[in-house]
């Protein structure tokens, strides 16, 4: 084990951990803001109830997104300073914008949206989540498509004086066909991520106390979040379609690496399960289905995707001797968990909408432990979304220019990285604890109850009152 390697498990660890917030704060940014839209245009108190029951829990999860993804921008310039050198010039234009504009944008309506209950006309009060959830979804492509030069890299050109990437064509970075697929994919599994907690936390209270008061408005909280959750899973499916066929366009090695492909195929047949040999260079066992991979790699049934020890033949003529070929485990299996992970949790909510049919309320505790499990699906889905998109593209750290191993800080010892790497490690996991203990406690809470106290004197001025997490 040198820096190298544990600088790599590193960011892993933390790119990981920071990714089990986001995709939830995108999505519950946009629910929160249908669900204070339909109380804005209904008047019906439900929506009103569940706006403040799943806005505590967005503002949770939106706190630890920020405090956990501060630890991303030190780690470029502490493990990786060579990389930054190198593409600093490019990565950082996106990344200013991201904080400078989309950043601020979120943080400060959310801080309106928060403070501002019974203090701005509702108009005002509703654009302000409206504009937080925006700004949320602009932070995720300025985010994407920074991450989107590392696999496909354009508009830059290489200056051979210093040997660092100059950004030439700030638009093609922007409008990079990586980013531009992979930011709508990213989004709907965002959206599977938040569909899947209101459904988790509606049928919680729906089965324990099905003669509520509150039952409405759980009861909409379950078939809303069912329904994202359908629709989500159709969108990735579409995405991820398309995303797959770039993929094979600009990234090869990475189709092939998914699917243990180890020879090209003209037509290929998509992998259900592979056993290969312990070198990574020869497949002993495979079950497939014809056809499938050329028509998902190429849209034709008949095409042809290259298979990996002729991938790793070209490279090694292009780029000089050495290994160009990922973890065929990692890249395989987490393909399929990616897949597999997000089809269950869709599978669920078809569950939940069938156990609601004709007006009827859950009783389930089967129903109930698979509702309780959803949301825990597609942040794995995410998760090993983000793995496989990240280790297949090993071993370059920017696709076709510069290696992993050529990013890592020189003058960082194996001792400072592992000492960073254990801090944070045990930060985090402190961290987990908090997380998940407010979440836990504001979701059994359950939805708020609006009747006005009584003893509150409204006359009295609001600094007079006690600060609580409560709007």
């Amino acid at each position: 084990m040198d820096a190298l390697d544990v600088a790599r498990w590193q960011f892993g660890v933390t790119t990981v951990y920071h990714f089990l917030f986001v995709p939830l704060t995108i999505g519950l940014s946009v629910l929160v803001a249908i669900l204070q839209t339909l109380w804005h245009r209904t008047g019906d108190e439900k929506y009103l109830k569940l706006t403040k029951f799943y806005g505590k829990l967005f503002l949770i999860n939106f706190a630890m997104g920020v405090v956990t993804g501060i630890v991303q921008e030190f780690q470029f310039g502490m493990n990786w300073s060579d990389y930054s050198r190198f593409v600093g010039d490019i990565f950082g234009a996106p990344l200013a914008i991201e904080a400078l504009v989309a950043f601020f944008l979120e943080s400060t309506f959310i801080g309106l949206w928060i403070f501002g209950w019974d203090r701005l006309p509702k108009r005002l009060h509703l654009a302000s989540i409206w504009a937080a959830a925006i700004g949320t979804n602009l932070s995720a492509y300025f985010i994407l498509a920074a991450n989107s030069f590392m696999q496909n890299p354009v508009g830059y050109r290489i200056n051979p004086e210093t040997g660092r990437a100059e950004l030439t064509d700030f638009v093609a970075v922007l409008t990079n066909k990586v980013a531009m697929i992979t930011f709508p994919h990213t989004i709907a599994g965002a959206f599977l991520v938040a569909g899947s907690l209101l459904v988790a936390v509606a049928m919680w209270h729906l089965v324990r106390n099905r003669d509520s008061a509150d039952t409405p408005a759980y009861r909409f909280a379950a078939k809303f979040g069912s329904w994202v959750t359908l629709v989500s899973a159709a969108a990735v499916a579409f995405t991820g379609d398309i995303q797959g066929k770039i993929m094979t366009e600009v990234q090869p090695m990475k189709m092939a690496a998914a699917e243990g492909l180890y020879t090209t195929e003209s037509p290929a047949s998509f992998s259900v399960l592979t056993v290969g040999s312990l070198d990574g260079s020869r497949e002993l066992f495979a079950l497939k289905i014809p056809h499938l991979l050329s028509w998902l790699g190429t849209g034709d049934p008949n095409g042809t995707v290259q298979g990996i020890n002729d991938l790793q033949a070209q490279y090694a003529a292009q780029y000089g001797a050495g290994s160009y070929t990922p973890i065929i485990p990692v890249t395989y299996w987490s393909f399929r968990f990616m897949i597999g992970f997000g089809m269950a949790a869709a599978a669920i909510a078809l569950l939940v909408l069938w156990s609601q049919r004709k007006g009827r309320t859950p009783t389930s505790k089967w129903l109930l432990r698979a509702g309780l499990v959803m949301p825990l699906l597609p942040l794995a889905a995410n998760s090993f979304g983000w793995i496989f998109t990240e280790m297949g593209r090993q071993p370059w750290i920017v696709f076709g220019e510069m290696l992993t191993r050529d990013g890592v800080s020189r003058s960082v010892s194996l001792t400072e990285v592992l000492t960073s790497f254990t801090a944070f490690t045990l930060i985090y996991a402190a961290l987990a604890v908090v997380e998940v203990k407010l979440l836990l406690r504001y979701a059994k809470a359950g939805v708020p109850d609006l009747t006005p106290d009584p003893e509150i004197d409204d006359t009295h001025d609001d600094a007079e009152r006690p600060l609580a997490f409560a709007y």
